[in-house]
C-alpha cells in the first residue's frame, strides 16, 4: 500500500546537521547593535573578519572585527565611521577580504579598505563613494563572479551597478519597479537578478539588456514583505506571507513561473523570513528577525523537492544574522555553515555540522568551492561576457591572502577632450620635460613619499607606546 512506501526514509547525507553555538568566550561581547528598523542582516563576515552595524549618534557607523579577537570589545575599539546617516547594510567584496562596502540612509554608498591590522583611529576615508541614488540606500550586493562590480538598490525604487574601480555607474534600472524594492539577489554566475518589490512581484532582470524576463505576481497573497533567492538550476527560492498572515516557503521554475513547484505554510509569526542558500549542499538555512531559531531544508531534484532537515532552536531572538563563505569554516571540523548571530549586546557563532566519525578530509561534504579570484572584469561583464565563479578545493583548508590594495581610477574628464587638430603641434600644448628634469622630480617624489611613511611609523609607533602608557595607568 502507498501508506508503507512513504515511510522510506529519504537517503541524505545532511539529516543530521545540528546547530550548537560557540563556547561563551568565543563570542563577541559589549557591541551595540543598531537599532534601525529595517529587514537586512546587519552582520557580514568572511574569512577575515567579522562586521556589524553599531548604534552611532548622529551619523552612521559599524564595526569591524577580526575573526579570532572574541570577548569583551573595548568600547574605543575603532568604528567605521563615514556616513552622516544610519548605515542599513554592509556587504564583503567576494574577491577581496579587506574590502567591504556600505549602503547608507544619507542617499550614498561607500566602499572602505580594512587594514589587517587594528587601527588606532576610526576609519573615516572610504576608497570611493559612489552617489546617484536620492532616497536612502537599504541595499547592497556584490557581484559574484565580475571584479569591482557593486550593486545598489535605494528607496527611489532604482537598482545601479558600480564600477568600483573606477567609481562610476555602469547601469541605472530604472521604470522597472513601482514601489519599494525588498530584496535583491544574483544568481551564481552573475548574469541574472531577483528581486521582491512592495508590489507583491518577484521580476526577474536581466540587467545588462535592462529587461525584465520573467515575473510573478503575488507567489504570496500577504502583504508582508517577500524574499527571493536564485537557488541551483536557475530555480527560484521565495519566502513570504499567505493571506491568513502565515508564513510560507515557495520554489518555482523559471520556465513556468505561473505555478510553483513547492508552496507550504510554516507557522503564524511575523518576522520575515531571511533566507541563506549554499549551493555546494543544496541547503536554504531560515533565519526569521526576531525569531530564535534557524530551520533548514534541503532543495532537490524529487519531490517533495524542498525537504525539511531540521531546526536550531536557542532561547534569545535573533536581530540579525551573518553567513560565512564557505571558505571560511573548518573543514576538520565537518563545519558546513556558521551563522553569526546577533543579540542586542553581542554577537554569536552558531557552528552548523555533520557528524563523522572520520579525521579525513570529507570530500562528499565539501566539493570545490567559489575561490576569491574573480573570473571576469568590471567591462568585460558589461560587453556581455558570463562566466562561472573560479573554483577552489578545501581539501588543506583555505589560507586568506594579504591585504590587496582596492585602487580606484576615476576617469579624467580632460582624456576626453577632442583631439588636437593637425596644424598645432604637440609642444605648445604640453611643455616636455627634458629628462634630467622629470628624472630629479621623480626621485624627489619618492624622497618625499620615503619621508611621508618613516614618519607615519614614528607616529604609529608613538601611539602604540601612548596606548601602552594610558592602559598601564587604568
Amino acid at each position: 500500500p502507498p501508506a508503507m512506501s512513504r515511510r522510506v526514509v529519504r537517503q541524505s547525507k545532511f539529516r543530521h546537521v545540528f546547530g550548537q553555538p560557540v563556547k561563551a568566550d568565543q563570542m563577541y561581547e559589549d557591541i551595540r547593535v543598531s537599532k534601525v528598523t529595517c529587514d537586512s542582516s546587519f552582520c557580514a563576515v568572511n574569512p577575515k573578519f567579522v562586521a556589524i552595524i553599531v548604534e552611532a549618534g548622529g551619523g552612521g557607523a559599524f564595526i569591524v572585527l577580526p575573526l579570532a579577537k572574541t570577548g569583551r570589545v573595548d568600547k574605543n575599539h575603532p568604528l567605521v565611521t563615514g556616513h552622516t546617516a544610519p548605515v542599513l547594510d554592509i556587504d564583503w567584496c567576494p574577491h577581496n577580504d579587506n574590502v567591504i562596502a556600505s549602503a547608507s540612509e544619507d542617499t550614498t554608498v561607500m566602499v572602505w579598505q580594512i587594514p589587517d591590522y587594528v587601527p588606532v583611529r576610526n576609519i573615516t576615508e572610504p576608497v570611493v563613494t559612489l552617489e546617484g541614488h536620492s532616497k536612502r540606500v537599504s541595499i547592497i550586493s556584490w557581484h559574484p563572479t565580475a571584479r569591482n562590480v557593486l550593486l545598489s538598490a535605494g528607496c527611489d525604487n532604482l537598482v545601479i551597478l558600480w564600477n568600483v574601480g573606477t567609481g562610476e555607474m555602469l547601469l541605472v534600472l530604472e521604470d522597472m519597479h513601482t514601489d519599494l524594492i525588498y530584496n535583491v539577489g544574483w544568481n551564481r554566475n552573475g548574469s541574472l537578478l531577483v528581486t521582491t518589490c512592495k508590489d507583491k512581484k518577484v521580476r526577474i532582470i536581466d540587467p545588462r539588456k535592462q529587461q525584465i524576463i520573467a515575473e510573478k505576481d503575488k507567489p504570496h497573497d500577504g502583504a508582508r514583505p517577500i524574499r527571493a533567492i536564485f537557488v541551483a538550476d536557475g530555480k527560484i527560492f521565495t519566502t513570504g506571507f499567505s493571506k491568513m498572515s502565515e508564513r510560507q516557503l515557495g520554489l518555482w521554475d523559471l520556465k513556468n513561473f505561473e505555478e510553483p513547484i513547492v508552496l507550504q505554510e510554516m507557522d503564524t509569526s511575523n518576522g520575515v523570513l531571511l533566507p541563506f542558500y549554499d549551493a555546494d549542499s543544496s541547503i536554504v538555512y531560515l533565519c526569521g528577525k526576531g525569531d530564535s531559531s534557524i530551520r533548514y531544508f534541503e532543495i532537490t531534484d524529487e519531490a517533495p523537492y524542498v525537504h525539511y532537515l531540521n531546526t536550531y532552536s536557542s532561547k534569545e531572538p535573533q536581530r540579525g544574522m551573518g553567513f560565512m563563505p564557505k571558505r571560511g569554516l573548518d573543514v576538520s571540523k565537518c563545519e558546513i555553515a556558521r551563522f553569526f548571530k546577533l543579540h542586542e549586546r553581542k554577537c554569536e557563532p552558531i557552528v552548523m555540522t555533520v557528524p563523522r566519525k572520520s579525521d579525513l578530509f570529507q570530500d562528499d561534504l565539501y566539493p570545490d568551492t567559489p575561490g576569491p579570484e574573480p573570473a571576469l572584469e568590471a567591462d568585460e561583464w558589461l560587453s556581455g561576457k558570463d562566466a562561472e565563479p573560479i573554483l577552489i578545493s578545501l581539501r588543506d583548508g583555505y589560507v586568506p591572502n594579504k591585504n590587496r590594495e582596492l585602487k580606484v581610477v576615476k576617469k579624467n574628464i580632460l582624456d576626453s577632450k577632442p583631439p588636437l587638430g593637425p596644424r598645432r603641434s604637440h609642444s605648445t600644448c604640453e611643455p616636455d620635460l627634458p629628462r634630467p628634469a622629470l628624472e630629479e622630480v621623480l626621485e624627489e617624489i619618492r624622497a618625499l613619499k620615503e619621508t611621508v611613511q618613516a614618519q607615519e611609523k614614528r607616529i604609529s609607533d608613538l601611539e602604540n607606546k601612548l596606548c601602552q602608557f594610558t592602559n598601564g595607568t587604568d
